[in-house]
């Protein structure tokens, strides 16, 4: 069964104590634990950010990303820390979280096209968003990542 989500959006400025640590110790349960991949998650760039989470309905955090605003990391905007809950995922969730996070900086920065760093092996989930593959593989901490890029006016599948 599919979960129902309430998505909130907020920036740094707006976190609370407990919600900044609850994104803290979500991502690196993820991308630390999950993935055993040890890297210095709080890189300075969360403060720069707008921070979606999505919560069901006991209001459990089960998914997350962050969009980093233009020329903080790169010159566009940047989606990234996106990850959903290792119980929730091949439901869609991951999907629906990406479009909201799409959807939004669509809405506030309207002329520029996304910027993303992936992990190589999910590329094609990307593809399939509208976004495109723009640099060579490289490594980042010890994970295969690439460059990509979702044009401005792009649609998921085109």
């Amino acid at each position: 069964m599919r979960e129902r989500l309430t998505w909130q959006w907020l920036k740094f400025q707006q976190l609370s104590l407990d919600q900044l640590y609850e994104i803290l110790a979500f991502r690196q349960s993820i991308f630390v634990v999950e993935q055993n991949c040890p890297y210095q998650d709080a890189d300075g760039l969360d403060r720069y950010a707008w921070h979606l989470m999505g919560r069901n309905d006991e209001n459990k955090l089960i998914a997350y990303l962050r969009v980093i605003v233009p020329g903080h990391k790169f010159p566009e905007p940047s989606i990234g820390r996106v990850l959903t809950s290792g119980s929730t995922r091949n439901r869609g969730i991951g999907k629906e979280l990406m479009l909201e996070g799409i959807r939004w900086v669509e809405e506030h920065f309207p002329d520029q096209s996304i910027r993303i760093s992936a992990q190589q092996r999910v590329a094609p989930f990307y593809q399939e968003l509208g976004f495109r593959v723009v640099s060579e593989p490289y490594d980042e901490d010890g994970i295969p990542h690439i460059e990509m890029l979702r044009f401005k006016s792009a649609s998921p599948g085109n």
